[in-house]
């Protein structure tokens, strides 16, 4: 399995023309994030979980010429704003792009793209193939998805296990059940906004808590804000087996 981090980023903070930060300000490469978002390469299938604005131009960057499905965590504009750009593939692949979520996701998608499911559609809109799922493994592509629910304040989310890699993000809370999903995971992508609590997301000390509990081989922080600090200095501080991701971020396991 092969995993691409295609965004690490978040639209949590302020607008980056009014900032005035040393991150944002920063000229390495890995202090430069875009909404977050995972590519999946597996059994010659690529998945995708989360599409937020800038998923075109993610695709671009990595050449991506393939595209067998997305899941989706949560109905938030910075997760599914870049739905539209599935275009590309509907006319590549010559199919609708299968797109996994739970039904109110699905609903929002209706609202947000309600141009691609009009009786009288314009030629080229998107195609998509909802499939609702609920919290309960599924099949996709072949591959068994495991469901991983929690709390994004008070909006239920999932993150998602396929085999021994999970990924979260957008996550305040999590009950001890759905913790042990987690376990026996050798790579985990926890999200961590910032150092400083956050009433709708996992701060820095709150993600390295549940690292600590999960006990993974290795584990991945995303859903960054330049309010977490500079890649390099932030890395300092965490424990060997946990990295900050960043976006181009290539592991395999």
């Amino acid at each position: 399995m092969k995993i691409t981090f295609l965004g690490t980023g978040t639209s949590q903070g302020v607008p980056v023309v009014a900032c005035d930060c040393s991150v944002c300000k920063s000229t390495d490469e890995k202090d430069k994030r875009l909404r977050s978002s995972v590519l999946i390469e597996m059994e010659e299938k690529i998945i995708v979980i989360d599409a937020g604005p800038d998923f075109r131009q993610q695709l671009l960057r990595e050449a991506i010429m393939q595209l067998d499905g997305i899941i989706l965590t949560h109905g938030h504009k910075d997760h599914i704003g870049g739905l539209d750009d599935v275009r590309a593939f509907n006319y590549l692949q010559k199919k609708a792009i299968d797109i996994y979520a739970r039904k109110e996701v699905h609903d929002q998608i209706r609202i947000e793209f309600e141009y691609a499911f009009s009786e009288a559609r314009y030629p080229g809109v998107p195609e998509f193939h909802l499939k609702v799922i609920e919290n309960k493994p599924f099949m996709m592509e072949g591959i068994e998805v495991i469901p991983i629910e929690a709390l994004h304040f008070k909006l239920p989310v999932f993150g998602y296990r396929i085999r021994e890699f999970a990924y979260l993000t957008d996550l305040s809370s999590i009950t001890e059940k759905e913790k042990e999903k987690l376990l026996g995971v050798k790579v985990v992508v926890l999200p961590a906004l910032r150092k400083k609590p956050h009433y709708s997301h996992m701060n820095l000390v709150q993600a390295l808590e549940l690292i600590a509990e999960i006990k993974p081989e290795r584990a991945y922080l995303t859903h960054i804000s330049h309010l977490m600090g500079l890649h390099t200095e932030v890395e300092k501080e965490l424990p060997e087996h946990v990295r900050l991701a960043y976006d181009g971020l290539k592991i395999e396991l």
